[in-house]
């Protein structure tokens, strides 16, 4: 057997439940058995690359698959608690098929479709052998003279879209195979499938219609058992002392569950808390130029988002949901769904932003391409900015400034608080690779401006205070006063303390620096 009531959903669950590191997801059990034979039965999960999709899927499989005897592998998790857990247990025909994998040499759509065909004709034959004595138009055809249900796993469904291969027609095909075996086939007990877009992304018409979404955006029903919320973080680094949870949450954080509790990237945890070191896990398993891609589509209205967002201002914006029907993304607020849908950006409470630093260094690539125009030609001098302000080159620091300022550019003519920041943020840019940036943090006895934490030994840490409309002398003093340095003498001896001022009136910027020494 290829796809029907295989073994396979339970092997790879059991080496699972072997890892080292292992979340007990089986909750989702529950939610999915209430659908079976209802009206709601058309499941589609949409998530991030590596959010549990297909470990989720395979724990399903696992469970749900006729034939198998799993209760091994659940019986000490959260499912075996509850009142219908032996009700479905390997309970069920089970259609599992991962979408992703391609037949060998695989070089054209119809040698993908035909090889899911033929496979899952030749399962239906095997287990039901009067089916082989004639032929059928359709699959469906064969399904429904078995007499049996059927559970339908689908994994990876978009996959095959990302292949070279795949024409709008080949596409187009796919979803009408996909419609023919699934939409109003009484045979169909359930469809489960996983994905990374929405199918509203492909489908323009009512070919999976019948299917009810759940994404980052819209899912209050399955969200907490995708990637890993904060409770669960906590315990990890309670077992695993490898990696602090404060350095976790500040890498890996930024998502949210439906009540408001944080959601960490599964991958990436699980990837520091066995190496012990944080790093760019995720961000390096897929194509991460898709964050470039979706800026470009639009970069005149999408740039300042991009920008405010690397400078830590959320962005406030009224998402409806992704609704893009094609694979072009012409407007602001179709890039930005996207962004969220592809994990790119948070979304909580009518605001957007960058979740972590693991993205955060990939928002920061990006405004380095050539395609941002002006912005690109600010980061370029960057260099010069840090240079200068390690240098104690305050003159320096205030020309850049001056020469950024007088650029054209609208969101960045100080109309507003925020714009002063954005600023800073394009100037000190090239900062962020020997530096960990921090805005408005917690320091003393308040919130300094920017805090600049060395990454390694040997360099100073800064301290930046700005202000609009008084001098560097007062800025400078409220550093002092209100010891803004506490933090940064945790992580350097030498400390710079640069006050930067911005004069109304006389449309200039002034710059006064400082040394410090941890004693």
């Amino acid at each position: 057997m290829k796809y029907l009531n295989t073994n396979e959903t339970s092997l790879l669950f059991q080496k699972s439940r072997n890892s080292e590191i292992y979340i007990d997801k089986s909750g989702l059990i529950e939610k999915v058995s209430a659908k079976i034979g209802t009206n709601t039965q058309y499941i589609c999960i949409t998530r991030p690359r590596r959010f549990g999709k297909s470990m989720n899927a395979h724990m399903l499989g696992a469970y749900y698959t006729k034939g198998q005897d799993s209760k091994r592998l659940f019986d000490d998790l959260t499912i075996a608690g509850t009142d219908n857990y032996e009700k479905h247990l390997n309970a069920h025909n089970v259609i599992f098929i991962d979408l992703s994998r391609l037949p060998f040499e695989c070089n054209s759509y119809r040698e993908y479709i035909v090889s899911i065909y033929n496979n899952i004709k030749q399962d239906l034959i095997e287990a039901y052998p009067f089916l082989g004595e004639r032929e059928y138009n359709n699959l469906s055809e064969m399904f429904r003279e078995s007499g049996d249900t059927f559970l339908f796993i689908l994994d990876e469904w978009d996959s095959v879209f990302y292949k070279r291969f795949m024409s709008e027609d080949d596409k187009f095909s796919y979803l009408g195979f996909l419609k023919s075996l699934l939409k109003d086939q009484p045979y169909v007990e359930l469809a489960y499938m996983t994905g990374v877009l929405p199918i509203a992304k492909y489908s323009s018409g009512s070919e999976l219609n019948m299917f009810r979404e759940y994404n980052f955006m819209n899912d209050h029903t399955f969200d907490l058992f995708f990637g890993i919320n904060e409770d669960e973080v906590r315990e990890l680094c309670k077992k695993h002392k490898s990696v602090s949870y404060e350095e976790l949450l500040r890498w890996y954080d930024g998502y949210y569950l439906s009540d408001g509790r944080h959601l960490f990237n599964p991958r990436s945890v699980n990837c520091a808390l066995s190496d012990g070191v944080c790093l760019n896990y995720w961000t390096e398993t897929g194509p991460m130029n898709e964050i470039a891609d979706c800026i470009e589509n639009n970069v005149e209205e999408v740039r300042e988002d991009i920008v405010k967002m690397v400078a830590g201002i959320p962005v406030e914006v009224d998402l409806q949901g992704y609704s893009a029907v094609e694979l072009n993304l012409d407007t602001r607020d179709e890039i930005l769904s996207a962004m969220v849908v592809y994990g790119f950006l948070s979304y909580h409470e009518g605001l957007l932003r960058i979740p972590n630093h693991e993205l955060m260094e990939k928002f920061q690539r990006v405004l380095s391409r050539e395609s941002m125009g002006e912005i690109k030609q600010i980061v370029d001098k960057s260099k010069q900015m840090l240079e200068a302000t390690v240098a104690l080159d305050s003159d320096k620091v205030a020309a850049v400034l001056e020469e950024v300022h007088d650029r054209e550019i609208p969101f960045l003519q100080y109309n507003d608080e925020n714009a002063l920041s954005c600023v800073i943020t394009l100037c000190y840019l090239y900062a962020r690779r020997d530096y960990y940036i921090e805005r408005e943090e917690k320091s003393g006895k308040g919130y300094c401006d920017y805090i600049f934490l060395p990454k390694k030994s040997g360099k100073p840490a800064i301290v930046l205070e700005l202000k609009v409309n008084d001098t560097c002398d007062n800025a400078l003093k409220q550093i002092k006063e209100k010891d803004y340095l506490q933090k940064a003498r945790e992580h350097a001896k030498e400390i710079l303390l640069v006050a930067i001022s911005y004069d109304k009136d006389k449309k200039k910027h002034a710059c006064v620096i400082e040394t410090y020494e941890a004693k």
